[in-house]
């Protein structure tokens, strides 16, 4: 099979063509920019390209399938010219399907959680031995790729999206893999640039739960008012399956599950929004015949995914962590987590606005409150990234607005944010760094170690 990959560098795109390299698939691909990781993994395989940009000569009726991420734009040339040819097109969901027609398929769903969920199952399933392909939002510890497809595995794990496929197709990505098995984990609007209004955002869910066939499943957080709504709907011969946070308890700092018949379960992550993600891990692993002691014993040792809650630095006296949260609904569930886990130290939360939904003024409002829960909250921004996303600027004080938090601290300059934190008091304080980016480069690693020796 000879496949080629046009924006190859992408996060799941070159995950996705390791994984068919590793099947024994020709591959090749093009981008007009790869970064590390992407770079390095697929320069040691031997599929970096030669040279950067697009090349329609690359495109040839040899070509079994041509696969297209969402970094293309609808003018390539690539694209064109496999249109022109007549080849198999596909976006990288329609293709994952393609690969996993004879499996049972799993699909997590979800504005919130689906990341950490996926992982939970990938590693409750690999504990206890189970066969099985999957795909993730993140790097997982002992998994060396996000993406994998094999001949003989009977179930797939995906983390689906609600997101456009590719660039001719504005189709959710989740509804591309045909879930036997659906679970939705929140719905709370984000992506303005996508779904310019609540409703259509809401409706994306619903497809997904409608396009469940005959004997399939819906697995969805009944606390969510929406999910609610939308999980009780009648389908015919689709089971819903209904499920809240999971009982549990906190002790000098750690979290344990507290069961009715294996007592108490140490955990290593913590935050009312995990215990609930466990609970959808849970009930997804009951479906592929997990019991629950197999459940219980596998969770105690997950860390979590990359980026999610993952501790910079500690002593006995503070910690800092970082947080991929930057939509409102995951910023105020993170910043709640890492208050209730240790309420007796100081909590100063900082979240770095940097996607284009939470850089526009239709929906900054969206922030209202949602940093509550810090007791010294801060917000930074580039105004540069305004600028390069062609967006209006923004004032500080409309910022302090937005957050209807009068004592606010807002930052434009990555070297005042980082100042300001160094000169705070850290003995029983914890320091919460939320963001999709990188906080302007800033070194959160250092800055954490010199926080802690305060």
């Amino acid at each position: 099979m000879q496949v080629h990959f046009i924006a190859i560098g992408g996060s799941v795109m070159h995950n996705l063509a390791i994984a068919l390299h590793h099947k024994g698939y020709q591959v090749t691909g093009s981008d007009d920019e790869i970064y590390d990781p992407a770079l390095t993994r697929l320069q040691n395989l031997g599929l970096l390209p030669a040279e950067m940009g697009w090349f329609s000569e690359k495109i040839h009726a040899g070509l079994d399938a041509v696969i297209v991420g969402m970094h293309a734009r609808k003018d390539n040339p690539e694209l064109a010219r496999a249109t022109e040819l007549g080849l198999p097109l596909y976006s990288y969901p329609e293709y994952i399907f393609q690969q996993s027609l004879h499996k049972q398929r799993v699909v997590i769903a979800g504005s919130h959680g689906k990341t950490t969920i996926t992982s939970m199952i990938l590693h409750v399933l690999r504990f206890n031995n189970r066969v099985f392909d999957y795909l993730v939002g993140a790097q997982l510890e002992g998994f060396d790729t996000m993406v994998k497809l094999t001949d003989n595995a009977p179930v797939i794990v995906i983390e689906g999206d609600e997101y456009p496929a590719s660039p001719t197709d504005p189709n959710p990505k989740f509804l591309h893999y045909h879930p036997h098995i659906a679970l939705i984990s929140g719905i709370a609007w984000d992506h303005y640039n996508v779904f310019p209004t609540w409703e259509v955002y809401v409706e994306q869910f619903e497809k997904l739960a409608d396009s469940l066939p005959k004997s399939g499943v819906l697995i969805f957080d009944e606390t969510d008012d929406m999910l609610d709504v939308i999980g009780k709907n009648e389908r015919l011969d689709v089971r819903p399956v209904s499920y809240e946070a999971h009982p549990h308890k906190i002790n000098n700092g750690q979290t344990f599950l507290t069961t009715n018949d294996y007592g108490d379960v140490p955990l290593l992550v913590f935050g009312e929004h995990n215990m609930k993600n466990i609970s959808g891990a849970l009930a997804v692993c009951e479906e592929l015949g997990l019991t629950q002691a197999q459940f219980y014993r596998a969770i105690q040792n997950f860390k979590g995914a990359a980026n999610r809650m993952e501790t910079l630095a500690k002593n006995d006296k503070s910690a800092a962590f970082k947080d991929f949260a930057h939509a409102p609904s995951k910023v105020e569930a993170t910043a709640k987590a890492a208050k209730a886990q240790f309420p007796k130290r100081t909590l100063v939360a900082c979240v770095e606005l940097h996607t284009f939904s939470s850089l526009n003024k239709n929906f900054i409002g969206q922030y209202a409150h949602r940093l509550d829960d810090a007791d010294v909250a801060v917000v930074y921004y580039n105004p540069h990234t305004l600028a390069h996303k062609r967006l209006d600027a923004i004032e500080p004080s409309e910022v302090k607005a937005a957050f209807q938090r009068d004592d606010l601290q807002v930052f434009t300059n990555n070297e005042a944010l980082q100042q300001f934190l160094l000169e705070q008091k850290w003995e029983q304080s914890n320091l919460l760094m939320m963001s999709s980016g990188t906080f302007g480069g800033l070194n959160l690693k250092e800055l954490a170690g010199k926080i802690i020796k305060n």
